[in-house]
């Protein structure tokens, strides 16, 4: 059995897992783009659909959602959602970026927060100390990507840069586990990020967590992946990840 821990402000013991491996049951129109837990449950966010489960990935709800939602995390019984409504990746920042909040026992939307500094598109998120930390798009040639930090409130604090290189469309899934950061890229490999707490760059690996990654207990984390097909729509699970020196995060057996 693995003890699942809840990571917004703080990471706390919460759900025991029987599998390495969970699948979200159902299928989406449109691809994962994020995954978040509290002590029972596991939330998946499928673009237009956001989806609540059981710890095994049997579904409890779903509730059609605004297209662009992306990457997710959990804090005091709320989801906070990385939303946009705009332009990805566009050079002029056509974007249109907001926070979502959602009610995690009815998923009812409870508020939205404006995030319009988030210039390429806001894409993914988690929460850290009491502030939220937003990410996202980013256009061709540009050699650096940008986290936005906000307080409790959402009130904009700053802009924080990480010397990672271009990644193709930025960075599409957050997660702030044990001291790091995680951030999963698309890309042709899949690129991994990992920084320390001030955003410096430790390593840049090929490993995929581009559709969602969550701390969960101490040197574990889940590593989300899907599929699309024309017929069947989208799927989603989690695999059991550990931290690895080479690799950045190594998929547990």
């Amino acid at each position: 059995m693995k003890l699942l821990m809840l990571c917004g402000l703080l990471c706390v013991p919460s759900v025991q897992i029987a599998a390495a491996e969970i699948e979200c049951e159902g299928s989406y129109k449109h691809h994962l783009q994020g995954v978040c837990v509290d002590d029972d449950h596991i939330y998946w966010s499928f673009t237009t659909a956001l989806v609540k489960t059981d710890r095994n990935g049997k579904l409890i709800k779903s509730v059609p959602v605004v297209n662009h939602h992306g990457d997710l995390c959990h804090v005091d019984g709320k989801l906070y959602v990385a939303v946009n409504l705009g332009d990805f990746n566009n050079p002029k920042g056509n974007a249109d970026s907001w926070v979502y909040q959602y009610d995690s026992q009815s998923l009812n939307l409870l508020k939205k927060y404006e995030t319009q500094e988030v210039f390429y598109g806001a894409g993914g998120m988690d929460a850290r100390d009491g502030h939220f930390f937003v990410v996202g798009g980013l256009p061709d040639g540009v050699q650096e990507n940008y986290v936005y930090e906000y307080d409790q409130n959402f009130q904009f604090v700053q802009k924080h840069i990480i010397a990672s290189g271009h990644t193709f469309l930025g960075i599409q899934s957050a997660a702030f586990h044990e001291g790091r950061w995680y951030f999963g890229c698309y890309g042709k490999p899949s690129i991994l990020l990992v920084t320390n707490a001030d955003f410096k760059m430790i390593g840049r690996y090929e490993y995929n967590c581009s559709l969602g990654i969550v701390g969960i207990a101490p040197e574990e984390l889940l590593s989300a992946s899907g599929s699309c097909s024309k017929d069947k729509g989208c799927t989603g699970k989690v695999r059991l990840a550990v931290p690895d020196m080479n690799a950045g995060l190594k998929i547990t057996d």
